[in-house]
């Protein structure tokens, strides 16, 4: 089971980023894998009631790899973070399967009073240009595309795209099957 999650973690690097040319640079240096993979075992601690280890555990994380997850945050499957610098994921944020964030984005929330739900959910195949900020306890629908710089804080339909500051939605065309995709024999690992 982890073996084959490891390898779908390299096949959604392999399909997401262009330049990435082996399993074996793949491994060694996408610090957006190391800090996903890191995340994994903060996480499992975190659910364990492990609280403070976790979160001393996902610092450490963060200062090798400047992306910051929260161990309480739910990630799903064949999530990617491009080049990585400047990520940061918050406690209740939600992300479903094949999301791909580029670097400088923030799921973050908007008012420190609140003990609930204050972090965003991204459905599955979402795509977060860089340096977007994607606040509150809102949801963007399977396939929706935010650009880059782009400040969200209003929930989007499935296949929108999210553009300027504040973001304003427009309807994009059908997402790609990454899925699909990465059944393609070219991204076996």
């Amino acid at each position: 089971m982890a073996l084959r999650r490891l390898r779908e973690d390299l096949a959604a690097a392999k399909l997401r980023d262009p330049a990435a040319r082996s399993a074996v640079e793949i491994t060694l240096l996408y610090s957006g894998l190391h800090a996903i993979w890191a995340y994994r075992l903060w996480h499992a601690l975190w659910v364990r009631r492990f609280r403070f280890l976790a979160r001393a555990g996902s610092q450490i994380t963060r200062w090798l790899t400047g992306i910051e997850i929260h161990p309480g945050a739910t990630i799903g499957r064949r999530f990617f973070i491009d080049h990585g610098m400047g990520v940061v994921i918050g406690e209740t944020a939600d992300i479903g399967d094949d999301v791909m964030l580029y670097h400088g984005v923030t799921l973050g929330g908007r008012t420190r009073n609140d003990t609930g739900k204050r972090h965003p959910t991204l459905e599955n195949g979402v795509t977060i240009g860089a340096g977007a900020k994607i606040l509150g306890p809102i949801t963007l629908g399977a396939g929706t595309v935010v650009g880059a710089n782009a400040v969200v804080t209003r929930d989007a339909p499935a296949d929108s795209v999210l553009t300027g500051v504040p973001a304003k939605t427009r309807t994009g065309e059908a997402a790609i099957n990454t899925r699909e995709l990465l059944t393609a024999p070219e991204y076996h690992i």
